[in-house]
């Protein structure tokens, strides 16, 4: 099954552009995607999961996903919920958390 079909079946693409070309492309050779994350908090959460649960499913359709990691943009902390000006994360805490996440980000992508 082409990697698209396997999305589409779970209900993981809203839409897409030159889904022939697309198809096309994931049909004839493994293609490197990424996804970015910010090392905002200590722990993963559904914002990171959902993007690293598709790069998984690449990843056993043969293709070469890639979770990069940020550092200092993970010093502005978390947007979420926030109504006053967020607290600037020391470069400390940002590089626990990069640690956190790759953990993590081994977990799911290489099964450690």
């Amino acid at each position: 099954m082409n990697i698209i079909d396997d999305l589409e079946w779970r209900g993981a693409i809203n839409q897409m552009t030159d889904e022939e070309g697309l198809r096309a492309l994931t049909n004839e050779k493994a293609v490197s995607l990424y996804c970015g994350v910010d090392p905002t908090g200590d722990s993963m959460h559904i914002g990171h999961l959902i993007p690293f649960m598709i790069l998984r499913r690449f990843q056993l359709a043969g293709h070469k996903p890639v979770i990069l990691i940020g550092g200092a943009t993970g010093s502005i902390g978390d947007p979420s919920g926030r109504t006053s000006e967020r607290v600037l994360q020391s470069m400390e805490q940002v590089q626990h958390n990069v640690e956190i996440d790759s953990a993590n980000e081994e977990i799911i992508l290489h099964n450690r």
